[in-house]
């Protein structure tokens, strides 16, 4: 099952994308990244005969694959362009996740204030604010400071000069 999987994922993302990877996930399918899409589909089997379980989803940041926001069983006997436009279904569907404003958002738009864009996308770094010393800090520095007088007094306070 494993290289038929292969090679319908490796036909389909021809036909999907250009610039693609494909490589075998821990349970037996096979996934197909789109780095330039930040993307991904999986082809995993199923129980039925000659079917897979397709899955979409979007890679992260750092190459990682978030979980998958669309899923669908099809059969693999079907040409490969009827393949393509069910993972182009499946990659529309996740593409609009990501556009909708969850029910959080909506509800509540004057606590969402400032949340619009994720922190530090779009802007120049602002410098830190200063922080001020705590006093826990200032008593470990006086105990500093007091050891090293104390060494200091009786290294060269005692000499007699």
């Amino acid at each position: 099952m494993y290289t038929e999987l292969r090679e319908t994922a490796t036909e389909l993302a021809g036909v999907l994308w250009r610039e693609h990877t494909v490589y075998r996930e821990r349970g037996g399918g096979v996934v197909i990244r789109g780095e330039h899409v930040e993307r991904w589909i999986s082809l995993a089997p199923t129980g039925g005969r000659n079917q897979a379980r397709l899955r979409a989803g979007r890679l992260l940041d750092g190459g990682t694959t978030a979980p998958a926001r669309s899923e669908v069983v099809v059969d693999l006997s079907v040409g490969t362009a009827e393949l393509a436009a069910v993972c182009r279904r499946l990659l529309a569907d996740v593409a609009a996740a990501e556009t909708r404003p969850s029910r959080a958002r909506s509800e509540s738009p004057a606590k969402d204030r400032g949340r619009g864009r994720p922190k530090g996308e779009g802007k120049a770094p602002r410098p830190r604010k200063s922080r001020h010393t705590s006093l826990g800090s200032w008593v470990v520095l006086i105990c500093v400071a007091g050891v090293v007088g104390l060494w200091a007094y009786s290294v060269f306070g005692t000499s007699g000069y």
